[in-house]
């Protein structure tokens, strides 16, 4: 129920501090009539940095903030140790695959010392092929 608020006054406050935001003017804006017109003392105009909409926008992003660093506390401090494992999603309904048979178990890669022999066709008889032994080399000499 807590967590159900605060996330309702989460989002009022975002869209809150979208629209502040976007509402003022940039500090910029008036930095270009201050240097040729001479009618603002200062970059920020000569009302001063701070007015309403910078104040609210401020206390807003206070809230923001403080409100994002509680329901972090309270997601860490409620979790059940152990539950990620447990819990699986959409991949708890799936069926768990067999393990192989230990005499029909096939290796995952054939070991590099012993050569693998050529594949044969599915349509020929072993008497109408002929094996080839594997092709062994030899080291090349190095010249001096």
């Amino acid at each position: 129920m807590l967590m159900s608020i605060l996330n309702v006054f989460f989002v009022l406050i975002a869209i809150a501090m979208i629209a502040l935001i976007l509402m003022q003017r940039g500090a910029g804006a008036q930095a270009g009539s201050g240097f040729g017109g001479g009618a603002s003392a200062t970059v920020f105009g000569a009302q001063g940095s701070s007015n309403f909409l910078s104040k609210a926008t401020k206390w807003l992003a206070i809230a923001f903030f403080a409100i994002t660093l509680f329901m972090a506390w309270h997601a860490t401090h409620s979790a059940q140790p152990g539950a990620a494992q447990q819990d699986l999603g959409v991949m708890s309904q799936a069926p768990a695959a067999p393990a192989p048979a230990g005499d029909l178990a096939v290796p995952a890669a054939p070991s590099p010392a012993v050569p693998s022999a050529p594949a044969q066709p599915a349509d020929t008889t072993p008497a109408q092929t002929q094996s080839q032994p594997p092709a062994q080399t030899q080291p090349v000499p190095q010249g001096d």
